[in-house]
């Protein structure tokens, strides 16, 4: 029972450790992201702008900044800068992304407070200039309408929110991944809490809609990454089924482009090869659950 006098949890301005990624190479789009940020209302906010491999300059009042020496990968990076805020909950923004809504934050806060079971969140992501947004975006198997919200198993990573509970419990991002797929890593961790990752379709970060191929690595790291994710977070059984789906899957899209193929294996062999780093099997109950809530762990 409340104690008179002393506001609930819930009446409390929640505190927010904010951390934002950049390499420096978008100077106007980091500065949209972190204005979009500091005209949040109704929250208390701690913001560290993370250079990685370089140094961050001419900030906004009220934003750290972190420089790391080297571009440690874009996992890596964020874990960095969660050590230098504070904060009940912590958000992550990328340096092209923005929040159009200033009660953004504490419309999330809200979405997360009033379903316990949720661990993680991520909103509907809009290109602002009114072309047509990808697909991906949208992180289910059934894409339907993005303004429907449900429960999702990997997530697009430029904006998410999750409690820092929920967070520190997961390990942090993957690190050794540099780029690629630590957002189905995050989210199956956040299950493997006994909570769910939720796509939250009512509330919307901006985004400009680029294709992931722009980069001359995405092939590579995508299968590695694939093997690595399995290889860390399976049961070991279910280590090569999930593998295999994914080989045939790609080898359906990309039949015709041999080029990204043999990128993309060169990729898989790697991953098998090298050391994927810390090993945190999911328990064979979070498999069920996420098996009951629509898609077990295998594709």
């Amino acid at each position: 029972m409340p104690t008179p006098g002393v506001p609930t949890p819930e009446a409390q301005t929640p505190a927010v450790g904010v951390v934002v990624l950049t390499q420096g190479k978008r100077p106007d789009d980091l500065r949209r992201g972190l204005e979009s940020i500091l005209a949040q209302t109704g929250v208390v906010l701690d913001i560290v702008c993370v250079g990685n491999g370089w140094v961050p300059e001419g900030l906004p009042d009220g934003v750290a900044s972190l420089a790391l020496p080297e571009n440690l990968g874009i996992p890596a990076g964020r874990n960095a800068g969660v050590s230098a805020v504070s904060g009940e909950f912590i958000f992550f923004l990328d340096d092209d992304a923005s929040i159009p809504s200033t009660t953004f934050l504490l419309d999330a806060i809200d979405v997360i407070r009033r379903d316990q079971r949720i661990g993680l969140l991520q909103p509907r992501v809009v290109d602002p200039r009114g072309v047509t947004n990808p697909r991906r975006w949208t992180p289910r198997i059934r894409k339907g309408d993005p303004r429907v919200s449900s429960p999702v198993f990997s997530v697009w990573e430029g904006a998410v929110l999750l409690p820092r509970s929920v967070f520190d419990a997961t390990g942090g991002w993957a690190a050794p991944f540099f780029y690629a797929h630590e957002g189905i890593e995050l989210a199956w961790r956040v299950w493997d809490q006994g909570l769910i990752t939720w796509y939250a379709g009512e509330l919307v970060a901006n985004h400009p809609a680029i294709e992931p191929t722009r980069h001359s690595f995405y092939y590579r790291l995508n299968a590695r990454n694939r093997v690595w994710l399995a290889k860390r977070n399976l049961p070991a059984v279910l280590v090569p089924v999930y593998v295999g789906a994914w080989t045939g899957i790609q080898i359906l899209r990309w039949a015709r482009r041999p080029t990204a193929l043999r990128a993309w294996f060169g990729g898989w062999l790697a991953g098998w090869r090298e050391d994927a780093g810390e090993r945190r099997p999911m328990r064979w109950r979070t498999v069920a659950r996420m098996t009951r809530a629509g898609r077990p762990p295998i594709v």
